[in-house]
């Protein structure tokens, strides 16, 4: 019988618990995956504390990503067989031994990855792409700052954005993900413990600002996004603070810019089948030229997903954190 991490009601990560569920079954146009390794986002830390509206009908367990091997199939599936080796986007449930996904969501693992690195590929390249391809418009000669350059997201967006051919500048909390940054293909790297990123984003680009932004803080740093804007600029604000913040108006209309606030789960089908689409088509063969790596910072057994919770809260890992469904678990960043 398979089995998945569950939690009875919100709390710390000591509310997740390994037990048997119900065998899954492909609905039409689903494939099952038996599960190998599922990376942990942000999301599952703040759902297991209650703090995030979960889409209807999304399966009980956590997990928004996986890598693993298609064990059943439904009707109308096309291009796709029991056996095939697959990374997905997950509208939930990557935490057990099997889940149920939409044959649109599934991605083939790029060659030369493990279980391990794959899983780590779908929910931050998928959101990465989604907003600064498709919503902000970045491409070659563009500037963009993202913040957070230590995080899954962060680290993924940096090498992204320099492999395309964009002046890359982010923001860490400490040395250490700042020269992690730098690593990653950005030019410029603030520690914004240290530095006003507001200043020394203007001085990197001669005064002008930069040209897209992925915000992961939310409420408290809008004021000074907009501050970063260069004319015509695009904000897109992923993550953070939610809390009601004051918005210049009048700044952002002189700068001719944009802000656009998304989150990738609760997109409908259709929207979550085109981005990973861009993503097979634009995105993943930059893995097999070696331009973007998977970070990974620590692998953690599935059974104990309350330990990896615990590490991703401690804010001290650079990329992401991911889950083995097997025995054997290490850190492989």
């Amino acid at each position: 019988m398979p089995s998945a991490v569950l939690f009875d009601h919100p709390g710390d990560p000591g509310v997740l618990h390994w037990q048997p569920v119900d065998p899954v079954l492909p609905g039409p146009g689903e494939v099952v995956i038996g599960v190998e390794a599922a990376g942990i986002n942000n999301a599952d830390l703040l759902q297991r504390r209650g703090r995030y509206p979960v889409p209807p009908g999304a399966p009980r367990p956590l997990g928004l990503e996986c890598a693993g091997t298609i064990v059943a199939i439904g009707e109308g599936i096309t291009g796709w067989s029991p056996g095939d080796q697959v990374c997905a986007l997950l509208d939930g449930g990557g935490y057990a031994d099997q889940v149920a996904v939409r044959a649109t969501q599934l991605m083939p693992i790029p060659q030369g990855l493990s279980m391990i690195e794959a899983a780590a590929i779908p929910e931050v390249a998928c959101t990465v792409y989604s907003n600064l391809a498709m919503v902000a418009g970045l491409t070659h000669g563009h500037s963009v700052l993202i913040h957070g350059a230590g995080g899954g997201i962060g680290t993924f967006a940096i090498q992204w954005a320099a492999a395309i051919g964009a002046d890359v500048i982010t923001t860490a909390g400490s040395d250490d993900k700042v020269h992690a940054g730098r690593d990653l293909g950005a030019r410029t790297a603030i520690n914004y413990r240290t530095e006003d990123f507001v200043a020394a984003t203007l001085s990197a680009t001669g005064g002008r600002g930069v040209d897209s932004i992925l915000d992961v803080v939310g409420s408290s740093y809008l004021d000074r996004n907009l501050e970063c804007l260069a004319p015509d600029g695009h904000l897109v604000v992923i993550g953070g603070s939610t809390e009601p913040a004051m918005l210049d108006l009048g700044l952002l209309m002189a700068k001719r810019a944009s802000v656009t606030a998304t989150m990738l789960r609760a997109r409908p089908a259709e929207q979550k089948a085109a981005i990973v689409a861009g993503v097979i088509r634009e995105v993943l063969p930059l893995f097999e030229t070696k331009a973007i790596r998977p970070m990974v910072d620590t692998v953690v057994p599935l059974r104990d997903a309350g330990q990896a919770h615990r590490l991703m809260e401690s804010g001290k890992t650079v990329g992401k954190v991911i889950l083995d469904n097997h025995v054997t678990a290490g850190c492989r960043g």
